[in-house]
């Protein structure tokens, strides 16, 4: 047998959500910094992400990390997230995934009871604190990338939707923050169809309506991830929220075919997104814990550590708490005379 290609990767989830973490078979990328390796990945090497995460070697709630030598001096490692259509700077749930890779498959050295090390995002760096126990990784706390809003109470108008009210925040991705319960939803499993179709329609209208940049990386800019937050189902959250990944590209005259899927986890930069709307509202104080709550019931816990400016916007310094369980090691090949050597896409579940 004669292979084209061979990826070694170890399977997670991290509070339900899949999180594909490549730990062989890609060398050589490019770059100064681990965004501009990001930015090389998406120009000339996108084929990765599309072999990785579609048909048939993928699916649609799949997300994938590439582990790659850290560019800067202070990290121990470095990232790159590739999800269905971006390359997102900073993911929680990834991050929570390939911090368990790498210390329960020995990449890098677990020490008991606490390992502290520092990865590399395309956003920036991100500190780690794990917590283990007997070769597991019982808990992963990361320090984001400071966290901060656009806009407060910025009214949209979406087509078929009528006048919506957003916040538009950066926590790693740019979010815009809508109320469910305004738009009738109250986040559970069974509303998932009108859930995805709200959320894809939000992002689009918030998208077009209110353009926004990262004032420190352009290469961050408008609104590509919207989040639903509603009232908790568990008596210990303080807040639900569906977050809605695309999987495929947007069209305003499909009405009932958006191409998305819900982030199962709580979402880490969601989370911090929401934290920082609640800090500008005086809702959540510094040294608080905010426990958040998944459209599955399972919950991470943010604190903000501290504070400071992104360009003219303030800003908060989110920490996540989370865990990530190990599901499978896999090698991904290519056969030559394969006919789908970057997957395939179907309107029947993309």
């Amino acid at each position: 047998m004669q292979l084209a290609r061979m990826i070694q990767a170890v399977d997670l989830h991290a509070a339900g959500e899949p999180g594909r973490v490549i730990v062989g078979g890609v060398l050589g990328v490019p770059g100064a910094t681990m965004f501009d390796k990001m930015r090389h990945l998406a120009t000339h090497g996108d084929g990765l992400r599309k072999l990785m995460l579609r048909e048939p070697r993928g699916y649609p709630a799949a997300n994938c990390n590439v582990i790659l030598p850290a560019s800067h001096p202070d990290a121990d490692a470095g990232y790159v997230i590739m999800e269905h259509l971006e390359y997102p700077g900073m993911s929680g749930t990834n991050t929570i995934c390939v911090v368990t890779a790498l210390l329960e498959t020995g990449m890098l050295p677990m020490k008991e009871p606490v390992t502290e090390l520092t990865l590399e995002a395309p956003a920036g760096l991100i500190g780690i604190h794990a917590e283990c126990a007997n070769g597991k990784v019982t808990s992963v706390t990361f320090r984001n990338v400071p966290a901060f809003v656009f806009h407060l109470d910025r009214t949209i108008e979406v087509p078929q939707l009528g006048t919506v009210t957003v916040d538009v925040a950066y926590g790693g991705m740019i979010y815009a923050i809508a109320d469910a319960r305004a738009l009738g939803l109250s986040l559970t499993p069974d509303e998932g169809r009108d859930i995805v179709r709200i959320t894809e329609m939000v992002k689009a209208a918030a998208r077009e309506q209110v353009p926004v940049v990262h004032p420190d990386q352009p290469g961050f800019r408008g609104v590509t991830i919207a989040q639903l937050s509603g009232p908790p189902s568990r008596p210990d959250a303080h807040m639900k929220n569906a977050v809605t990944v695309s999987t495929g590209d947007f069209d305003w005259s499909r009405p009932f075919t958006w191409s998305g899927v819900i982030d199962r986890s709580p979402c880490g930069t969601g989370t911090c997104a929401r934290m920082a709307t609640l800090h500008a509202r005086g809702r959540l104080q510094l040294h608080e814990d905010f426990v958040h709550e998944s459209i599955l019931g399972t919950t991470f816990t943010g604190r903000l550590i501290g504070e400071t400016m992104v360009g003219s916007y303030p800003a908060v310094i989110p920490t996540i708490r989370g865990t990530a369980w190990i599901t499978g090691f896999a090698s991904y090949v290519v056969d030559p005379s394969d006919p789908f050597p970057e997957g395939y896409t179907i309107r029947d579940i993309w």
